[in-house]
């Protein structure tokens, strides 16, 4: 089989490849090792698939990409989110924003994300190839010839190589790209876990498990350095904490971690709104209003239930004490443990889980205008395969969906101007 532009993945970046190249009259092929196209776009949003951000400001999408964002500065330029979004409300998927600029799909079904793209490039004709891995590149005199699957040899003039990077291995996530890539002669930065859940040495949160805070802030310390302050959404689990600013932390958290001389605390502040003056006149204000009532029973105002127990405890003070008698001493205590909720960080969970990758393939091996490999004529890279990465709120897809338009347009331009191929 021989065709022009091969594209290796069939995800976010993958698909949007395809959608590049087909703009510029190329109509690709799609080898995807799953049963089916966009396995991983399936579970991200938990599932409702966070599209992009809302904000129309390219210097914000950098700034909330850590991980290289200054690279991504042409492929948001060349496919921005009005762009996006335009195309998919052209193709008849309605969206919706919410808090914080992310933009989901009215139905909160990525899904109807999946196969509203699978769609479009079925009726343009584009061949799928799925259940297939790509086994190696073909490589001759430093320009791509092609790849090679199970079934044998696919010539290729381009290869554009989205394969993603290695968290959530059961989507098709193991690290294939980065076999390619090193075999293309490209430095791979060792993978580590960039958007992920928290372990921590305390057990207690496994018997808050499920228990969301709204409006928290948590600080990330080591050795009294601040590594990050996060505002909004947070969750107990089974093994430690969870959520959007517990995952934004994290990727500063991973990083600090190697650094075993010293913990790093979690502190949770549960009334970010409030000094402590305010909190300690609101808790007296609680207790003359329940003046009557046990220190345990006293606190239903100020915390949610299932959090109460475990506050008590940490606070020190005697739950059936009537409230009445509570001293200054404990009201002080009970005022910093609301504004100073600690945990210690035991470890990340593992790559596997991790929302993103960071790390992956050298970007500065790749021209940023292009998405080309430095190293190999006609090869290509997009997505998490590539050393990026973002916060939560839609930044991480738009990445994605932005890289691979890009590299599919450009493959399709070189494809077109070394065989002078007319638009199809």
């Amino acid at each position: 089989m021989k065709y022009n532009v091969v594209i290796v993945g069939g995800g976010a970046a993958g698909m949007f490849a395809a959608v590049g190249a087909l703009e510029k009259g190329v109509n690709p092929l799609i080898i995807e090792k799953m049963p089916r196209l966009g396995t991983k776009l399936l579970i991200t949003g938990k599932g409702r698939c966070n599209i992009t951000n809302s904000t129309e400001d390219i210097e914000y999408f950098v700034e909330n990409m850590p991980g290289n964002g200054a690279f991504l500065y042409s492929a948001f330029y060349t496919l921005t989110n009005k762009q996006l979004l335009d195309f998919f409300h052209s193709l008849g998927l309605q969206t919706k924003t919410e808090r914080g600029g992310r933009v989901f799909p009215v139905s909160d079904k990525a899904v109807d994300v999946v196969r509203i793209l699978t769609k479009y490039l079925k009726s343009k004709g584009t061949k799928i190839i799925l259940d297939t891995p790509v086994k190696g590149l073909i490589i001759k005199d430093s320009k791509i010839n092609g790849v090679t699957t199970a079934s044998g040899v696919i010539n290729a003039k381009a290869v554009i190589i989205t394969t993603g990077g290695v968290s959530y291995p059961r989507t098709g996530s193991t690290g294939d790209g980065y076999k390619l890539a090193k075999e293309a002669g490209h430095t791979i930065i060792p993978p580590q876990p960039a958007l992920v859940p928290l372990e921590t040495y305390e057990k207690w949160p496994k018997d808050l498990q499920g228990l969301t805070l709204k409006n928290v802030e948590v600080t990330a310390l080591q050795n009294d350095k601040k590594l990050g302050k996060e505002f909004g959404e947070m969750l107990f689990t089974h093994f430690g904490v969870s959520g959007p600013i517990i995952l934004t932390l994290s990727r500063s958290i991973v990083s600090a971690l190697k650094n075993k001389s010293a913990d790093i605390t979690l502190s949770i502040n549960l009334k970010p709104a409030l000094t402590a003056e305010q909190i300690d006149k609101r808790l007296q204000r609680d207790f003359e209003k329940y003046s009557r009532k046990q220190f345990k029973n006293s606190l239903g105002d100020l915390l949610p239930k299932s959090l109460i127990n475990q506050f008590i405890k940490l606070s020190g003070v005697n739950p059936e004490k009537s409230v009445n008698q509570i001293t200054r001493e404990e009201r002080e205590r009970i005022v910093n443990l609301l504004r100073n909720l600690e945990l210690t960080v035991k470890k990340p969970r593992p790559l596997s889980e991790a929302i993103v990758t960071a790390g992956g393939v050298n970007v500065d091996e790749v021209d940023p205008s292009s998405m080309a490999s430095k190293k190999v004529t006609g090869l290509y890279f997009a997505g998490e395969v590539l050393d990026i990465d973002g916060y939560t709120g839609g930044f991480n897809l738009q990445a994605a969906f932005s890289t691979g338009y890009l590299g599919g347009l450009s493959a399709a331009e070189y494809v077109k101007s070394m065989c002078n191929i007319k638009d199809q």
